[in-house]
């Protein structure tokens, strides 16, 4: 907040005191993914004391009789805007002396005598550490641009894939889909299954699921890309000759805000019916309540067959046909942004190998942050081991959407 001659307050980057020269390469920003050693970076203690100066002084100016309504207004809003910010630096930096206390501490307990009060402290350090840690990651979500459709619900997809031989892409397509089925409950959203066409052999060819509840997409929109499985057979040959066999299956996240205003001209879709396949008592094979459009300027098609009536089969689809196209208008916004979040986590494109669920080796490996997880069952039952790698992804983007965010920053000053 900067005073004019003429007595008026504008709004204007504080970055005159403490100019931002944080530059990383991809080289250096994998060595710098946890958020202490980013706290600890210079341009972002800088950052950081320069938003803490500007709440002190916009709470100051608050507090000014020659303020119109619109000054108490701007500065009101910046001021909510910077408070949990400022309270969070607060906070880390005072975790920061308690760790630095305890330090100073440990060096002088080398005694026998004081072993059992070293154990004691060098505990309430690793403690510390901990909420250092959950620190940082609270406070660098709270000045990472937050993006537009994280609060939105989704249109989750899953299709099988090819593979050398058997029916492993449709088995493990199958327990995909459960295991965001599972992950769903355990986080307490709706998941509403919209389409599910399964395989022959007890496996699945395709599903699609609409997910409601708190920060959907914020949690899933990392999934989406090619998942490989590498097992060997439960039948035939290569059962018997433990030989192993890689095959794919893809997920698909679209964000579907609650309002999804496209409009869809009817001469523009061709709507077929036809008997729903698989799970859904006597009506199944014996109606034709499955609805199938396609959109033909796109060629976009959905089909929906899990309700026994026609028609709220077809509302269902033309639900998701409309997020489908709203998807292509949200792609086109997302690459406009250069978001550091979709270039180091990857493009989200359906081609594009995620991660890899090695069976012989109860391994599952995200190949984006280089993250080994043990226990394949425990993955896939879509609970705590699943959302703790989840939750890895979020910290590991929240890091590089602080570097990216700061590295914006450092161009607006120079002119860049």
């Amino acid at each position: 907040v900067g005073l004019h001659t003429h007595g008026s307050w504008r709004l204007k980057p504080l970055l005159d005191t403490a100019r931002v020269t944080l530059s990383f390469n991809s080289r250096h920003r994998k060595s710098h993914q946890d958020s202490q050693a980013l706290w600890k970076h210079e341009a972002v203690q800088k950052y950081l004391e320069t938003l803490s100066k500007e709440y002190q002084q916009v709470s100051h100016l608050l507090s000014a009789d020659s303020l119109n309504d619109f000054e108490q207004r701007t500065l009101r809003r910046r001021c909510a805007d910077l408070s949990p910010i400022a309270a969070a630096f607060q906070e880390i930096k005072e975790a920061e002396r308690e760790v630095q206390e305890l330090e100073a501490m440990c060096t002088e307990l080398d005694s026998r005598d004081e072993k059992q009060l070293l154990e004691l402290a060098l505990e309430e350090k690793e403690s510390l550490d901990e909420k250092m840690n959950m620190l940082c990651r609270k406070l660098f979500h709270l000045i990472v641009p937050k993006e537009k459709y994280d609060r939105s619900p989704v249109i989750l997809e899953v299709t099988a894939g090819r593979t050398t031989g058997g029916d492993i892409c449709q088995q493990f397509t199958k327990e995909v889909f459960e295991m965001y089925q599972s992950y769903a409950d355990y986080k307490r959203w709706t998941f509403d299954v919209v389409n599910y066409t399964p395989a022959e052999i007890g496996g699945l060819h395709h599903a699609a699921a609409h997910i409601s509840g708190e920060n959907v997409y914020r949690h899933l929109k990392y999934e989406g890309g090619t998942h490989r499985v590498q097992r060997i057979p439960e039948t035939g040959m290569s059962s018997r000759m433990q030989r192993i066999h890689t095959g794919t299956m893809s997920v698909i996240v679209l964000p579907q805000p609650e309002e999804v205003d496209v409009k869809v001209d009817p001469k523009d879709l061709r709507i077929d019916t036809f008997r729903a396949r698989g799970a859904g008592g006597q009506h199944v094979n014996k109606t034709d309540s499955a609805v199938r459009i396609v959109h033909l300027p796109t060629g976009l098609a959905v089909e929906c067959q899990q309700e026994r009536s026609q028609q709220t089969n077809k509302e269902i689809a033309l639900r998701t046909l409309r997020a489908k196209l709203y998807q292509q208008i949200i792609e086109k916004q997302l690459s406009q942004e250069q978001s550091t979040r979709k270039l180091q986590l990857g493009t989200r494109a359906q081609s594009e190998r995620i991660r890899t669920y090695n069976f012989t080796q109860d391994r599952v490996t995200d190949h984006r942050i280089s993250y080994d997880a043990r226990n394949i069952k425990e993955i896939l039952s879509g609970k705590e081991a699943l959302d703790k790698l989840i939750n890895r992804l979020l910290e590991f983007a929240e890091i590089e959407a602080v570097t990216q965010h700061l590295e914006n920053l450092q161009a607006l000053e120079g002119g860049g």
